[in-house]
C-alpha cells in the first residue's frame, strides 16, 4: 500500500470520535469534528480560549446522557454550552462541546405568569417577553438579558440590578430537571424525587446527607457559609443548599444552581417570577466622594429605593465623554465625585407617588452637588441607564486594538464598600490600568469594575497576574467574595480553597466526586488545584480590520443573527478572521487554508447582512457590512462592470426578469429545476436560485407617472413589487397604497423617472460597488427634483427598500451630501399609520392577524407605526414570541432556501400552532420568505388596509 493511502492516526482518531459520537444522536449531521466548526464554537465572551475536538447539537436529556457516557468512553471531558456569554472561561473546553441552546428553546407559562418552564437555550429577554403580558417577569435581571440564556442563568447563579439575593435563580427556582454524568436523569417537581434518587443513585444520596450532616455539625463552617452566602456569591458550589434544604434532591436541586455545568445538565427549570413593576422615577444622585455616596445607601434602602447604581469618578469622565451627555454631568469639574443611579419602581402611579414622597426627605438630606430630581419621563429615564450601561461600550470601543476586555465583579460587606472601592483604584494605579472604571450594584455591596488588558507577552501576562493576586488579597481581606455574579469559572477556580479554607473546599471537592466520580463535566471551572490555571490558555486577539477590531466576543449579536442555528454567528464570522490571520502568522498554512474555503459560504455567503446585528452589538460593529465588503473585494473588474452596466438599464433589467419568472410558470418544473442547478454548478450560484415551484409570477408595472397640483409626498414604488407578484389579486403594496392616498384625499407624486430607479440593496448587498453608486447618483437626482429638492417626503412601500435609500449617502460622493441629506424617507407604513389612517373610513376588522416585523422595521423604527396600522384592521394582532429576520434578503432565501428554513423554523412552528384570519408583513421578499416557511399567504399590511377601506 502506497503511504499516501494510510490514514494517519490523528486523522483516524477524529473519524472514530466522529463516529462515536454520531451513535450518541438520532441525527450525525449534528456532529461535527471539521476545523472550523470546532474553532467557531471555542470563542466565548471570556479571556480564555479552548478549542474542543468536537461539537455536537444534542436534542434530548437522553442525548445529553448518552454523549457524556460517549465522552467517558473516549476519554474526554464535556462542556455544556448555551449562550456562550459567561466571562469567566465557564463556557469553553477542549474535549466535546455539547451545543444545549438550539434545540432547547421551549417555554411554557404556568398559573397565569405566577411560574414558568424552561429549557435552557431561551434567552431571558425572550422568557421575560412571554411573561411581560402576565404582567410578570423572571427574579434574575441580568444585565446582558438579552443574549444570556435559562442554561447560562441556572448554571451561575444569576442575579441583576434589581434581584439582589432574594430573587436570584437560586431563590425563585422551583423544580429542576437535569442529567448527572451517570446518565440519571432527576426530576424534582416529581413528588417521589427525593426517593427516586436514592434508589437510583444511592452513594450520592447517602454523601449528600453525610455532607448536609458534615456542614451543619461545624460551628466554624456553618459561619463561613452563612456569611459568604448572605452577599451575591457565584464562588465555588452553593455551600448554602446543605444548610438551606434536607432532602437530597433538593440539595442536589439547589447545587447544580451555580454549579457551571460541572455536575450535571439541568434540561428544564421552573421558576417562580416576580411582579413587573411598570412605574418608574430614576434619578442620578452625583455626590462630592465614595464615602458620601456609600453613606447615603442605608438611608435610601429604607426609603424604598428598588436600584441603586454606582458609578465611580473614572466612569462620570467617560459617560462626559458621549457625544450628548446627560445634564448631571454635563460641564462637572470631576474630581473625586461619585454616583448613583437610584429608581424607585411600583404597580401603580399612585404607590409611585406615595414612595417618591416619603422618601423626599432622604433625597433632600444627600450633599449631591447637581440636584436630587427625579424623572418619570421614559425617554429621559432611557438616557440616565444608557449612561450606566453603556460604559462597557464606551472602554470596550476605546480600547487598543489587540487587548482584552475584562470585566470582573466582586462583593464585600456593605460596611466596606468605601474601602474596597479606594483599594481598587489604588490597585489600578499601582499596576497600570489607567482606563478601568468600576461601577457596580451597590444596594449589594456588588462592584464591577472594567480594565482593558494584552495577553500577548509574558510581561502583560505578569502584570495581570500580580494584580489579581493583590486583588484576591483586598477583597478576602475585607471578607468578601471574588465572585458575586459571574460564576468561578477559570478565573477564580484557583482561588476557591482560600476564599472558604480547606475544609469547605474539602466538602466542595466531595460534591464533585460524588455527582461526577470520573471528572467528565468542565474540568479546570470552579475547582482547580493549580496555583496558575487561570493564566493558561488565554486568548490572543490580533488586529485585523478596524471595522471589527473592537469585537469583545459576548455573543450579545447572536440571538438576532437569522444565521446561527444555520452556519456561523457575527461572533463566529470575526473570531474566524482572527483565527485565519494566527494561522497566517504562525505559517500554519493547512490550518490558514481549510478555515479560508469553509469561510466563503459559512461566513460571507450565507450572511443575510441584514445588520440586526449592530442593533444588539455594545461596540456597534456592523457585521453584515463587512461580509458585504468582503463579497465586493472577490468581485473581478468585469463583474463590477456588470453590475454598472445592470444599474444603468434597470428598467430593461427589471422587464426581463419579470417576463423570464413568467415563462418560468409555463415550462417543466424538473426541466427548470435541472436547467438552473447546472447554470448555479456552472459558477453563477450567487446569481442564479435552483427553481422552486412557489416562486412568484412576475409582478405588475411600477405605478404610472403622477403630477397633482399639491402633492404631499412623492412615492417611490418599490422594484420588488414589480419583479414578484404579491399574493392574492389586489396587485400589490404598491397599488393599494395608492388606492389608500386616493380614499384619504391625499395627493402623491410619482416620478416619470421611477422605472428605471431603485433603493441601491441589490448591489449593496452583493457587494456592487460601482453599480450602487452609479444607481446612487441617478435616484438622487430623480428625487431631488420629484421631492421640490426636498420639500416633500419621499415615501416606499417595502421597508427594506425604504432602509436602503436611506443609506445611499454611503456611496455619494462629497458633493451629493448636501442635497441628500435633505431628502427625507418615509416608510409607507409610517405614511399610512400618520397621514391616511385619520382620513380613512374605519375599517372593516378581522378577529385575528399574524404580524411578522421586518429586521428593517427594527433599523427603521416603525415597530410602533407597523402595529398602529395592524390595530386598526384586526382586534388581535400576533408577533411570534420567537420573531426574527427571516433570512430571506432580497435573493438569499432564493440562493440559500436552507438559511431561511433554519431561520424561521421557530417562529413558523409557532404560527401554524394557531389559525389567523389574515397574515401581514412589509416587504415582499420577506412575505415571500414566511409564506414559504408557514405556507400560509403573508401580504403587505397595506393590502389589508385597503381591502378593509374599500
Amino acid at each position: 500500500m502506497s503511504p499516501t493511502a494510510v490514514t494517519p492516526p490523528a486523522a483516524d482518531r477524529t473519524a472514530g470520535l466522529a463516529a462515536l459520537l454520531a451513535s450518541c444522536v438520532s441525527d450525525p449531521a449534528r456532529v461535527s469534528t471539521e476545523l472550523p466548526r470546532r474553532v467557531a464554537a471555542a470563542h466565548d465572551a471570556s479571556p480564555y480560549l479552548l478549542t474542543p475536538q468536537a461539537v455536537v447539537r444534542a436534542a434530548s436529556a437522553a442525548e445529553v446522557g448518552a454523549l457524556m457516557a460517549g465522552a467517558r468512553r473516549a476519554g474526554l471531558p464535556v462542556t455544556l454550552r448555551s449562550g456562550g456569554t459567561s466571562l469567566a472561561g465557564q463556557a469553553g473546553g477542549d474535549g466535546i462541546l455539547v451545543d444545549v441552546r438550539s434545540h432547547w428553546r421551549t417555554a411554557t407559562v404556568l398559573d397565569d405568569g405566577l411560574r414558568i418552564r424552561l429549557q435552557p437555550g431561551l434567552t431571558v429577554r425572550q422568557a421575560n417577553a412571554r411573561l411581560a403580558r402576565f404582567g410578570r417577569r423572571l427574579g434574575p435581571d441580568p444585565a446582558s438579558e438579552s443574549a444570556c440564556t435559562v442554561g447560562g442563568l441556572v448554571a451561575n447563579n444569576s442575579s441583576g440590578m434589581n434581584c439582589g439575593t432574594q430573587d436570584n435563580a437560586y431563590r425563585t427556582m422551583e423544580s429542576l430537571q437535569f442529567v448527572l454524568p451517570s446518565g440519571t436523569v432527576v426530576d424534582t417537581a416529581a413528588p417521589d424525587a427525593d426517593a427516586a434518587l436514592r434508589a437510583k443513585e444511592p452513594e450520592l444520596h447517602a454523601g449528600l446527607l453525610r455532607l448536609r450532616d458534615r456542614v451543619r455539625g461545624s460551628a466554624a463552617s456553618r459561619a463561613t457559609v452563612e456569611r459568604l452566602f448572605a452577599m451575591k456569591n457565584t464562588m465555588g458550589y452553593g455551600l448554602n443548599s446543605l444548610l438551606d434544604h434536607s432532602d437530597p434532591a433538593d440539595i442536589l436541586a439547589h447545587l447544580m444552581i451555580g454549579s457551571e455545568g460541572t455536575l450535571g445538565f439541568v434540561g428544564e427549570a421552573v421558576f417562580r417570577t416576580v411582579p413587573l413593576l411598570p412605574h418608574t422615577a430614576t434619578g442620578l444622585l452625583v455626590l462630592p466622594g465614595l464615602a458620601e455616596a456609600t453613606d447615603a445607601l442605608p438611608a435610601l434602602l429604607a426609603a424604598g429605593v428598588r436600584t441603586t447604581e454606582l458609578l465611580d469618578a473614572a466612569s462620570l469622565r467617560v459617560a462626559q465623554q458621549s457625544p450628548d451627555p446627560v445634564d448631571e454631568v454635563r460641564g462637572l469639574r470631576v474630581d473625586r465625585h461619585t454616583a448613583l443611579l437610584v429608581e424607585f419602581a411600583e404597580d401603580s402611579a399612585e404607590a409611585l407617588e406615595e414612595r417618591v414622597a416619603a422618601a423626599q426627605p432622604v433625597l433632600d438630606r444627600l450633599p449631591a452637588v447637581t440636584g436630587t430630581s427625579l424623572v418619570r419621563d421614559p425617554r429621559v429615564r432611557a438616557r440616565l441607564w444608557h449612561l450606566r450601561k453603556g460604559l462597557y461600550t464606551a472602554v470596550a470601543g476605546a480600547r487598543r486594538p489587540g487587548t482584552t476586555a475584562l470585566l470582573e465583579d466582586i462583593a464585600v460587606p456593605m460596611d466596606r464598600l468605601t474601602r474596597t472601592c479606594e483599594g481598587l483604584i489604588g490597585l489600578f494605579e499601582r499596576h497600570g490600568y489607567q482606563d478601568a472604571v468600576i461601577f457596580g450594584h451597590a444596594r449589594d455591596g456588588n462592584l464591577h469594575f472594567m480594565l482593558t488588558q494584552d495577553f500577548d507577552s509574558a510581561a502583560e501576562i505578569d502584570r495581570y497576574a500580580r494584580f489579581t493576586d493583590a486583588m484576591v488579597d483586598l477583597v478576602l481581606d475585607a471578607g468578601g467574595t471574588l465572585k458575586a455574579e459571574h460564576g468561578t469559572g477559570r478565573a477564580m477556580a484557583p482561588f476557591v480553597r482560600r476564599q472558604y479554607g480547606d475544609e469547605l473546599y474539602d466538602v466542595m471537592r466531595e460534591v464533585k466526586r460524588l455527582c461526577d466520580p470520573h471528572g467528565v463535566l468542565n474540568p479546570g471551572v470552579v475547582l482547580e488545584d493549580d496555583p496558575a490555571a487561570h493564566l493558561s490558555s488565554l486568548k490572543s486577539v490580533p488586529e485585523i480590520d478596524p471595522a471589527v477590531d473592537a469585537c469583545v466576543e459576548c455573543g450579545y449579536c447572536e440571538p438576532v443573527c437569522p444565521t446561527t442555528d444555520a452556519t456561523t454567528t457575527p461572533r463566529q464570522r470575526i473570531a474566524l478572521q482572527r483565527e485565519i490571520a494566527l494561522a497566517g502568522a504562525a505559517g500554519d498554512g493547512d490550518r490558514r487554508r481549510a478555515l479560508e474555503a469553509d469561510y466563503t459560504y459559512a461566513a460571507v455567503d450565507s450572511c443575510a447582512a441584514d445588520s440586526l446585528c449592530v442593533t444588539a452589538c455594545p461596540v456597534t460593529i456592523d457585521t453584515g457590512a463587512v461580509m458585504k465588503r468582503l463579497r465586493a473585494e472577490r468581485h473581478t473588474a468585469t463583474a463590477q462592470r456588470a453590475g454598472h452596466a445592470t444599474a444603468r438599464h434597470w428598467e430593461t433589467a427589471v422587464k426581463g426578469v419579470r417576463a423570464a419568472l413568467n415563462t418560468a410558470h409555463v415550462l417543466p418544473a424538473p426541466a427548470l429545476r435541472a436547467a438552473t442547478g447546472t447554470v448555479r454548478r456552472l459558477g453563477a450560484g450567487e446569481l442564479v436560485p435552483t427553481w422552486a415551484d412557489d416562486i412568484p409570477r412576475g409582478g405588475p408595472a411600477r405605478p404610472a407617472p403622477r403630477h397633482p397640483a399639491q402633492p404631499r409626498a412623492v412615492f417611490f414604488a418599490a422594484c420588488i413589487g414589480s419583479v414578484f407578484a404579491a399574493e392574492g389579486t389586489t396587485g400589490g403594496a404598491a397599488a393599494a397604497f395608492l388606492r389608500l392616498c386616493d380614499r384619504a384625499g391625499v395627493q402623491v407624486t410619482v416620478p416619470d423617472e421611477l422605472p428605471g430607479l431603485c433603493c441601491g440593496t441589490p448591489w449593496q448587498s452583493k457587494g456592487y460597488t460601482r453599480g450602487h453608486r452609479t444607481m446612487a447618483t441617478r435616484t438622487l437626482e430623480a428625487l431631488w427634483r420629484a421631492s421640490d429638492q426636498g420639500r416633500l417626503p419621499v415615501v416606499c412601500d417595502a421597508s427594506s427598500c425604504t432602509h436602503g435609500l436611506e443609506q445611499l449617502s454611503d456611496v455619494l460622493p462629497d458633493s451629493d451630501q448636501a442635497r441628500f441629506a435633505a431628502l427625507r424617507f418615509v416608510d409607507s407604513v409610517v405614511f399610512a399609520a400618520e397621514h391616511l389612517l385619520p382620513a380613512l373610513p374605519v375599517p372593516r376588522r378581522l378577529a385575528s392577524l399574524a404580524l411578522h416585523p421586518t429586521c428593517s422595521v427594527v433599523h427603521l423604527g416603525m415597530e410602533s407605526a407597523l402595529r398602529t396600522v395592524a390595530t386598526a384592521v384586526s382586534d388581535n394582532v400576533t408577533v411570534p414570541d420567537s420573531w426574527g429576520c427571516c433570512a430571506f434578503a432580497g435573493d438569499r432565501g432564493l440562493l440559500h432556501p436552507e438559511i431561511t428554513a433554519s431561520a424561521t423554523a421557530s417562529q413558523a412552528a409557532e404560527i401554524n400552532s394557531e389559525t389567523y384570519d389574515a397574515y401581514a408583513s412589509c416587504n415582499r421578499t420577506c412575505e415571500m420568505g414566511m409564506t414559504r416557511a408557514t405556507g400560509r399567504p403573508y401580504r403587505h399590511v397595506l393590502e389589508l388596509l385597503d381591502e378593509a377601506t374599500a
